[in-house]
């Protein structure tokens, strides 16, 4: 896997992206972004954004010229770049909270001055 650099003018979101990303959302991604910088990269085929559209959202949002980006292999149709996107949405979001960490953690974070909204959490989970 190769993970190179992208000027993100050279980059497109995917048109038929399934998953949506709220305001929320995209703040809370660019708030990461901000605090800890790009830790992986997203996900291109041909030029299009297939994982991370959220990602690049942000970046554009935060006025990044450039962002980290790995692409597929080059044998790749659409059709296996569309189900790679697909699995890549939906095992995340399979993936479960356990909640006594959770809030643990959570309350750590705050009491350390965390600023938690700025990561989509509410009141409301702890």
């Amino acid at each position: 896997m190769k993970i190179t650099s992208k000027l993100i003018s050279e980059l497109k979101s995917d048109p038929n992206n399934a998953r949506k990303h709220s305001a929320k959302n995209v703040d809370a991604i660019a708030s990461s972004l901000e605090k800890f910088g790009q830790r992986k990269p997203i996900v291109v085929h041909n030029g299009v954004v297939i994982a991370g559209n959220g990602t690049l959202e942000a970046a554009q949002k935060l006025g990044w010229h450039e962002i980290t980006i790995t692409e597929v292999p080059d044998n790749w149709d659409l059709e296996t770049a569309k189900a790679f996107a697909i699995a890549d949405n939906r095992t995340a979001e399979l993936a479960e909270w356990d909640e006594a960490v959770l809030v643990s953690q959570l309350l750590e974070m705050e009491q350390d001055g965390w600023d938690l909204k700025e990561f989509g959490f509410d009141d409301k989970v702890m």
